[in-house]
């Protein structure tokens, strides 16, 4: 799964984002390898570079941060796995869409050891469960490195998704392995990522 870091602790944002920011441009000039982050917010929103204003329907409660990612609005925080995937494109086809499928195809793929079906739904980016969203994807690619990456839906209060409209999604819910029933934990889901990694996002495969 290449080198992933995995703090017990919610991790602020901003440093995370630097963070992220400064190992993708090691990666880009050949001074790192590359890196999936796996990590948990602070309750927040992060808005992506479609969102529309009118889709943050509570101001007052969450702190909003802007976003160089893909996307709209979307909520992080403790109970949600959150996978930052610092990978080298350059050296896997430089094709953004099959890079974004094969994202999808790794939550499908870790989901399914979880006993989880998950799906894809038409016209829309990410993986779902009997309709409702379980998992988000967010990207951006800067000199062929990509930064962001997705979220997976552990036990996070889902109560925070109300703040937003999610995704740009009007039609149709939020959902997480602990409202399903599922209760693995995030030991549990960390490892069902890594076994599934290579299959979907390692050299190899895209």
């Amino acid at each position: 799964m290449g080198r992933a870091r995995g703090p017990s602790a919610p991790v602020p944002y901003l440093e995370a984002v630097a963070v992220m920011d400064a190992r993708a441009g090691a990666i880009a000039r050949g001074e790192a390898p590359e890196c999936v982050w796996l990590l948990e917010h602070p309750p927040l929103y992060t808005a992506g570079t479609s969102t529309r204003t009118d889709e943050l329907l509570d101001p007052q409660r969450l702190p909003v941060f802007r976003t160089g990612r893909g996307g709209r609005f979307t909520y992080h925080g403790p109970g949600q796995r959150v996978a930052y995937v610092m990978l080298d494109l350059g050296s896997r086809g430089r094709d953004v869409r099959a890079f974004v499928a094969a994202l999808e195809d790794w939550m499908l793929a870790a989901l399914a050891r979880l006993g989880v079906e998950g799906e894809r739904r038409p016209g829309e980016i990410g993986v779902f469960v009997a309709g409702a969203k379980i998992a988000s994807i967010g990207v951006r690619i800067r000199r062929w490195v990509s930064l962001h990456g997705v979220s997976l839906n552990v036990a996070p209060d889902l109560g925070h998704f109300a703040g937003i409209v999610p995704c740009g999604m009007t039609d149709a819910a939020v959902t997480s392995l602990a409202a399903l029933g599922v209760s693995a934990d995030m030991a549990e889901v960390d490892a069902a990522l890594r076994a599934s990694f290579d299959d979907c996002l390692g050299r190899e495969a895209l």
